[in-house]
């Protein structure tokens, strides 16, 4: 499991090989596992589903990026059990309130991307603003970041879990693997694939609500029709 979480970090810095190689922790099994959650993530990882995935994406968010922004806002001496605290908390509040990631999710980058702008000395100046915008941005666009978000989280898991699953084909899985960019070239299609689909193929839930009742209404009035034609003896 350390060895899982440090592998996590990586994603903290630009390094591609890295990021393809985290596959090679996951056994086989879990490996197939992997590639399944990302497949459905992938067809239908948005609307209600998300709330699924809005825990464990809070918990990756909290992991990886906790030490990074305490450390450009130049907080030092913390728990080093910090990051592992403030990922329970947001893979919870993902359960609860999955707009609240889509806004810590949106906030951290632009956050981040401000404070770097603004320079060290005035770090915290540009992050904050950055942080609210983004999030607030984030928020108000939930729907429809929930499903690009979830199309690329469920792209990501179903390369990597499909590198792991086969293990058996190890100089082809290598081969791939020794070319990240291919790997994530892939996924970004998958993702780009699985948004457009989310997003302009599958119902919001307000249709999927509004379609689920006109077929309640529908049994209904079917029903009551046969109800009728039963008592005045209609064949």
């Amino acid at each position: 499991m350390e060895g899982f979480l440090l592998a996590l970090k990586s994603y903290q810095t630009f390094n591609p090989s890295a990021w393809v190689g985290i596959y090679r922790l996951l056994p086989m099994w879990t490996g197939a596992v992997v590639a399944v959650v990302g497949l459905v993530l992938l067809l239908a990882g948005g609307g209600r589903l998300f709330r699924v995935v809005a825990g464990p994406i809070g918990a990756v968010i909290g992991l990886v990026w906790t030490g990074l922004v305490t450390q450009k806002l130049g907080l030092v001496g913390l728990d080093p059990r910090l990051p592992t605290f403030v990922a329970a908390a947001l893979m919870a509040l993902g359960f609860l309130f999955p707009p609240a990631i889509t806004f810590v999710g949106m906030g951290i980058p632009l956050g981040l991307l401000a404070g770097e702008i603004a320079g060290p000395t005035d770090f915290l100046l540009g992050f904050a603003p950055g942080f609210l915008v983004g999030g607030l941005v984030g928020a108000f666009l939930h729907r429809q970041l929930s499903g690009i978000v979830a199309s690329a989280a469920g792209a990501w898991l179903l390369v990597i879990g499909a590198l792991a699953a086969l293990h058996q084909f190890g100089g082809l899985v290598e081969a791939a693997a020794s070319r990240p960019w291919g790997v994530i070239i892939a996924a970004l299609l998958f993702a780009l694939a699985g948004s457009i689909y989310q997003l302009a193929m599958r119902p919001t839930p307000e249709e999927s609500d509004k379609n689920k009742a006109e077929r309640e209404q529908l049994k209904q009035r079917q029903a009551e029709q046969r109800a009728l034609e039963k008592r005045w003896g209609v064949k």
